[in-house]
């Protein structure tokens, strides 16, 4: 059976562990070349380039702080550079802190916009210039917390509402270059990220599960399925869109 996604070359940022390994994996498993993008963590990125190409696929580790714009460039070069024009972007990377009202600050706010929001922007406007004439498709992972609202979490979630908007616009604009733009919102999900801040357990975790319909929370292959539906041709016409992937919690 042909892979979806056979000869298509995708670009995920973030991509050394969570659910930007996940994509990657799963982009590759249907026969896509990846560029596995990585900030911190080279170690991350070589097992899930090791991972992939053990198992047939074809990807490279390509390094990039996208908070830093003069990085950014490097990324997409490196990428096509190794594989070939780029016909998938996966804006995944992105940073959290959560802090209540009187907690923040500037930096708090930086952080955040300037890789959830800036760094994804800066990206895009890099790949679709390395894109070919025959278009494609960029998928950014947002967040549930963009319509949930979570306290908290006012700069977090209104880099996520950014990502939204930035979607729907983006979707029209580069509509006429054959290139569709839709959002995943994922839920909680059981991250290395998400172990590590605590949220795995305890009551985050209990208050979301409580509030879900599915009384649960997800795992990264059900968040690397559906971005992989949206960039293959299953999803021809669905462009503008935010996927919640959120168990039913709104």
């Amino acid at each position: 059976m042909s892979k979806k996604l056979e000869g298509k070359i995708a670009l995920v940022t973030g991509a050394s562990k969570g659910i930007g390994a996940a994509i990657a994996l799963r982009l590759a498993e249907e026969g896509a070349g990846v560029a596995v993008n990585y900030s911190s963590d080279k170690e991350g990125a070589d097992r899930v380039v090791a991972e992939i190409t053990r198992k047939g696929g074809k990807a490279v580790a390509v390094h990039g702080n996208l908070s830093r714009p003069e990085e950014i460039k490097g990324v997409v070069e490196a990428s096509k550079k190794a594989l070939g024009a780029i016909d998938i972007l996966v804006n995944n990377a992105g940073v959290y802190d959560f802090a209540p009202l009187d907690a923040i600050t500037p930096e708090h706010f930086h952080k955040q916009f300037n890789v959830n929001v800036l760094g994804l922007l800066l990206v895009t406007q890099e790949a679709v210039r390395a894109f070919s004439d025959k278009g494609g498709s960029i998928v950014n992972i947002s967040s549930g917390v963009s319509t949930i609202a979570p306290p908290n979490s006012a700069v977090y979630t209104a880099t996520k509402g950014a990502v939204d908007a930035i979607t729907v616009v983006l979707s029209k604009e580069l509509a006429v270059r054959k290139i569709r733009v839709n959002a995943v919102n994922p839920g909680m999900i059981a991250t290395e990220g998400v172990v590590a801040a605590g949220f795995h357990e305890g009551d985050l975790r209990t208050w979301i599960e409580s509030v879900t319909p599915m009384a649960r929370i997800g795992t990264v292959d059900e968040i690397a399925s559906v971005v992989a539906f949206l960039v293959s041709n299953d999803a021809a016409y669905v462009t503008g869109e935010t996927l919640h992937v959120t168990g039913g919690l709104h």
